[in-house]
């Protein structure tokens, strides 16, 4: 079980709850592992986690922790960055099953969701009406509708719709005492209920100090928003609860307000010396009513250029501060017209009016981003929340900058800040050296004097993320005594035995009480075992490397229609344990020594990364540079060191051993695994599905077919020598991509060269953990392609997981003071890379009406990028629809026995939807040869690698010597 928590009968408490009728409750250790941190700093382990179906199950619940004095705690995507969806009792977790928007009435401009409903989710059922809810958090596609009422979650839009509370017009209840009510509503329980004649009570002996404290600016979230139960404002109960953090009431459900959608937007960027100069210029923005006025500076923007290269900002204005401003119109002339009118008004060093909406969008999401991307500081040290909230009156956000700056430069500390600059609301990751002795102190010190400086401007400590438990233990810097009286008889009116979410706002737990250790190095749970791969970026440090996940919960959002990958795993079960975070959630208890004392074979681990499928996806799109394909390569590499191992580890894993073996006599193999019986045998013992059909070896491998080809003359010049990397699947499965790769190479002026036998990158061994083994093949490899290397020979990949081993695996599991992976890494391309880099010159051959669906390798995705392949199909005039998503087969994850029914669902996330909708002329672009196989297997359609759609193209004859060309006759 886990260690350093309590326990107090978690089987007993599962037990009681389910025989109260609630069906789905874990008290396992790798769950509560799972719910032991939201995205913030803090670490409480559950006693239990339900997932409730229905309102009665939750309704259960609290009599159950009512009767037992146990804690409850409501919870969404848990992407709380102050510590309040955490708790020691019972989380209860909405996002499972009470995820739907149950009604959208367009006539009333409501819409009636469950607490787990996803904010993209009701922004997508409202849209076909012209609608939408106003507030958008940078979280919308994974926050839920209950955390955003919980928090008063406002996001970038807020500055013209409100927060939350400003749009929720009902809310369905369970208060602490276990009364269900419906507030807000015309019609509700209001003059019938015991509880709320109490509450009125209570707001009538505090009318002046609720009047005078609180309200004072949009922003103030910190406390209860009392201000709504004033009789002035109709005793508005509803609204008050909006951002009370669930210590006083369970949400069940909500009516919430939609409003009308802009018909028209511009974006218009506005660049500054700095960032208080861009926050001193907010005054005279705001009277041209942008829907959102946004802040950043250089430093976010550096961290996006040097974690997803310079493509990935758009250019800007110049300065070093700017501001975001979306500006309104009932037409695109209109909005136009308003931009320049703010412009005009905005006293910038220079501006840009962004009207493409895919350019507004990757300036956008450098904003939306940036609560990951700001988790480690320029200089790469890890930056942590805490004080990440606080929030001023507008017209006084530049001089509090630049005195939280210089608080900053007093302590030594260092931050990324950006906020709503509109709102006076200011977001800041701070590096807080709480791996080092003495660092609690440096951190508590610094939370109290930034709260007395954010009083001091008349401020909030929560601007919209609410108090949790990093800023509870600030309200009497805030706040009168009066008024915390005023928040602890309302909190008593709703819940005198405090089992909700005790702890948070009203008698707050310290600040520093419940932090999450932050491992000084790779050592106190950790076998003592030296680790197989470098962690480049951690120091070496695995510890380092799992406690780069902040929760912030990316990972549980649908992004494939953006083109995202991560996680494919976690979109097919809806389950926190096929997450990313929920993933590393685990390892962190592992190597802080939390978990049994098995280590690397706790059967929790194990459980938690049977549904990766190391696609690597999480690199590049988690904003903390998770690598969870790296972690679990690791794991398995210790788990399984000089033991027995999964049988699929040694079929699937050793692959191109097979493979070579097979190429002996590829024809007889075929035919005796083209039996039955046999072919069942050899799923069952190499740890294959049985659905699986077995690959046919090529009867001839691309190798065979090379040693026999005539290469074009070099005519009139000189051709410039390329390296082709000849994987393993390319040679023996699917050797008509290499010969395609041949054909369009050779048109384009080079002299092809190909890796001779035995070479390989060991991404098989790699992906089953078999590090040692991999180590000593990629060694080899090196060693060959190394002379090539040196003499200025670029190298080109087909198989992009094959090529992302060269461009990044083999520096992990090598050094990255290994020089010969450095010069190979930087000379190894992509096929379209290497054209557009070395051939600039060339002209791809026309591929007008060609109407195509891609699906771009994930490790392509996540280590090269697609940008290359999708401007020369683009060049070339395709209509190129690119799919996001994984395929779902990743190597032998979808292979594997186990894993079919989740290998097809993730399929059916977005490519196979994408492929049906495609005409059946239509083209199929995957080069990676597991995407081409999956779709074979579960769509019946043969997908194209970029080599044979360009060399379907080419002219029939296309060297000076006038023979024609092979085009085929690999066999496969």
């Amino acid at each position: 079980m886990l260690r350093n928590s309590p326990e107090g009968g978690t089987g007993g408490l599962a037990e009681r709850l389910r025989r109260a009728g609630v069906a789905e409750v874990d008290v396992t250790p790798r769950r509560r592992a799972e719910y032991s941190g939201d995205a913030s700093l803090y670490r409480v382990v559950p006693r239990a986690v339900v997932f409730p179906r229905h309102p009665d199950e939750a309704a259960a619940v609290l009599d159950v922790c009512r009767a037992e004095g146990v804690p409850l705690t409501s919870r969404g995507a848990g992407t709380s960055i102050a510590g309040n969806a955490v708790g020691a009792g019972v989380v209860l977790d909405f996002s499972r099953h009470m995820n739907s928007v149950l009604s959208v009435a367009p006539q009333t401009r409501t819409a009636v969701v469950e607490p787990g409903a996803v904010l993209a989710s009701l922004q997508r059922a409202a849209a076909p009406h012209g609608l939408r809810f106003g507030p958008d958090p940078s979280t919308h596609n994974r926050c839920t509708l209950g955390g955003m009422i919980g928090n008063n979650a406002c996001g970038s839009r807020a500055l013209a719709y409100g927060r939350t509370g400003d749009n929720v017009v009902a809310l369905d209840i369970l208060a602490g005492t276990g009364e269900r009510l419906t507030v807000g509503a015309p019609g509700g329980n209001d003059d019938l209920s015991p509880l709320l004649a109490r509450l009125r009570k209570v707001t009538r002996s505090h009318l002046s100090v609720i009047r005078t404290e609180l309200g004072r600016f949009p922003r103030q979230v910190s406390g209860y928003a009392l201000e709504h139960l004033l009789p002035e404002n109709g005793f508005d109960v509803a609204r008050m609860l909006v951002g009370s953090e669930g210590t006083c009431a369970v949400t069940l459900g909500a009516t919430v307000r939609l409003v009308a959608a802009p018909a028209a937007t511009v974006l218009v960027v506005l660049g500054y010396p700095g960032m208080a100069e861009a926050a001193d210029a907010v005054p005279a923005v705001l009277p041209h009513a942008p829907v959102a006025l946004e802040g950043i500076d250089a430093r976010i923007v550096q961290v996006v250029r040097d974690r997803r290269g310079t493509s990935a900002v758009p250019p800007l204005p110049n300065g070093a501060g700017w501001l975001f401003a979306e500006v309104p119109g009932a037409t695109a002339g209109e909005a136009r017209r308003a931009a320049a009118d703010l412009t005009a008004a905005a006293g910038a060093l220079d501006s840009v009016v962004v009207t493409d909406p895919a350019r507004a969008a990757a300036l956008w999401r450098i904003r939306e981003d940036g609560a990951g991307l700001s988790a480690r500081t320029p200089a790469g040290a890890t930056a942590h929340a805490g004080w990440e909230d606080a929030a001023v009156p507008p017209e006084h956000l530049g001089a509090y900058l630049r005195d939280f700056d210089a608080l900053l430069t007093e302590r030594g500390l260092t931050g990324t800040p950006y906020g709503h600059f509109g709102d006076g609301c200011l977001h800041v990751r701070i590096d807080f050296p709480l791996h080092r002795p003495g660092g609690t102190a440096v951190f508590r010190d610094f939370l109290h004097d930034a709260a007395r400086l954010v009083a001091s401007y008349g401020g909030s400590l929560s601007g919209e993320h609410g108090d949790g438990r990093a800023r509870g233990e600030l309200l009497p810097l805030m706040y009168s005594p009066q008024a915390l009286d005023a928040f602890a008889e309302v909190k008593a009116v709703f819940d005198p035995g405090d089992l909700l979410n005790p702890g948070v706002i009203v008698s707050p737990r310290p600040l520093d009480a419940d932090l999450r250790p932050v491992p000084p190095g790779n050592r106190p749970g950790l076998p003592r075992r030296r680790l197989a791969l470098a962690y480049p970026h951690d120091g070496g440090d695995l510890a380092a490397a799992v406690h780069r996940c902040t929760g912030v919960g990316k990972c549980r959002a649908d992004t494939t229609a953006a083109g995202g990958v991560m996680c494919p795993s976690y979109l097919a079960t809806g389950d926190e344990k096929d997450s990313t975070r929920g993933r590393a959630r685990v390892l962190q208890e592992m190597v802080s020594g939390s978990l049994t004392p098995a280590g690397w074979r706790a059967p929790e681990v194990r459980e938690a990364l049977d549904l990766c499928l190391a696609c690597k996806g999480c690199a590049s799109d988690c904003p903390t540079g998770v690598d969870m394909a790296s972690y679990k390569a690791e794991v398995l590499h210790q788990a399984y060191r000089h033991r027995l191992r999964p049988a699929s580890h040694y079929s699937l894993g050793a692959l191109p051993r097979w493979a070579r073996l097979a190429s002996h006599a590829p024809r007889a193999v075929n035919r005796l695994l083209a039996l039955p019986p046999v072919a069942a045998a050899a799923r069952f013992l190499g740890g294959i599905d049985q659905r699986r059909p077995l690959p046919r070896f090529a009867p001839r491998t691309f190798r065979q077919w090379f040693a026999e080809h005539e290469p074009v003359a070099a005519g009139a010049g000189e051709r410039p020598p390329v390296l082709m990397w000849v994987d393993t699947f390319t040679d023996h499965f699917s050797p008509r991509t290499g010969i395609a790769a041949v054909r369009v190479l050779e048109h384009a002026g080079f002299e092809v060269r190909v890796t001779g036998p035995g070479v390989c990158c060991g991404l098989t061994w790699i992906s089953t953990g078999r590090l040692t083994t991999a180590r000593r093949v990629l060694d080899r490899s090196l060693d060959m392609l190394a002379p090539h290397v040196r003499a200025g020979v670029p190298v080109v990949g087909l198989e992009p997981s094959c090529t992302a081993v060269l461009r990044s695996d083999a520096a992990d599991l090598l050094g990255p003071d290994d020089a010969r992976a450095t010069a190979v890494a930087r000379a190894t391309h992509t096929l379209a890379e290497l054209l557009a880099r070395h051939r600039p010159q060339w002209t791809p051959p026309r591929l007008d009406g060609v109407e195509a669906v891609a699906q771009p390798h994930c490790h392509q995705h996540a280590v090269m990028g697609w940008e290359a392949d999708e401007e020369l199909l683009r060049a070339a005039g395709a209509s190129v629809r690119t799919v996001g998503g994984c395929c779902g087969l990743a190597g032998n994850f979808g292979a594997e026995r186990g894993h079919y029914d989740i290998s097809v669902k993730i399929a059916e996330n977005a490519l196979l939807p994408a492929v049906r909708a495609l005409p059946p002329e239509g083209v199929v672009l995957a080069d990676g040869f597991s995407c081409r196989t999956q779709l074979d297997h579960v769509a019946g359609r043969r997908g194209r690698h970029l080599a044979e759609l360009l060399a379907d193209r080419l002219p029939t004859r296309d060297d000076h010597t006038g023979r024609p060309k092979t085009v085929s006759g690999e066999g496969s």
